[in-house]
C-alpha cells in the first residue's frame, strides 16, 4: 500500500508542475504567433477570380489574393455588408502568352509600372524583379466589361512570368 500511495503522490506532483508549464507554453505559443496582417488571410482559390476576371484575363492559376470590406471597421472582414466596397488584391499566372498577347493590343499604349499599397501579407508572392506594366485605357475597358457597376480598381501585368498584379474595388450588394 505504500508504494502505491508513492506512486500517487508522484503522479500528483507531475500533474501539479506539469499542468502549469503546459498551459505556460501554450500561452506564450498564442502570443508570439505570426500576425497575418490584421485578420486579412492570404487566399489561394481561383473561383471567385476565375469568375470575376475571366472576360478581361481568363482562366488564372496559382493566386494569391486578398478579399475584404475596406469600409468595415472591424477585425473580422470575410463577410460584408450590403452595399459594401470590397477590396480585391492580388497576385496571379495567366496562361502562357496571355500578358503579352494583351499588352501588344494596339488600343492600349502600356508602360512601366509600379505597384502601390501592396498590403503586407502578399509580398512575398510578388516577385521582387517583375517588370510590371500598366495601361489607363486597358483597365477603364476592363473594368466596364461585364465586371461590376462603378468599380475602380488597376491591373499590372509582368510578360516575362505572365503574372497579373490586381487592385480592385466593386460594391457589393
Amino acid at each position: 500500500m505504500d508504494a502505491q500511495r508513492g506512486l500517487s503522490s508522484r503522479r500528483r506532483l507531475l500533474l501539479g508542475l506539469g499542468a502549469p508549464l503546459l498551459l505556460g507554453a501554450a500561452g506564450l505559443g498564442y502570443a508570439v504567433w505570426p500576425e497575418d496582417g490584421g485578420g486579412e488571410k492570404v487566399r489561394t482559390d481561383l473561383g471567385p477570380l476565375n469568375r470575376r476576371f475571366w472576360t478581361a484575363l481568363g482562366d488564372v492559376s496559382d493566386a494569391h489574393w486578398l478579399g475584404y470590406d475596406i469600409d468595415e471597421t472591424g477585425n473580422d472582414r470575410s463577410v460584408p455588408k450590403p452595399d459594401s466596397r470590397v477590396r480585391l488584391v492580388g497576385v496571379a499566372r495567366l496562361k502562357q502568352g496571355t500578358a503579352n498577347r494583351i499588352m501588344r493590343d494596339p488600343a492600349h499604349r502600356f508602360e512601366v509600372g509600379s505597384l502601390s499599397g501592396l498590403p503586407a501579407p502578399l509580398k512575398p508572392y510578388v516577385p521582387s524583379s517583375a517588370a510590371w506594366k500598366q495601361s489607363a485605357t486597358y483597365d477603364k475597358v476592363a473594368l466596364e466589361e461585364g465586371l461590376d457597376v462603378i468599380p475602380s480598381g488597376t491591373f499590372r501585368f509582368d510578360g516575362i512570368r505572365d503574372l497579373v498584379y490586381f487592385d480592385y474595388v466593386f460594391l457589393y450588394s
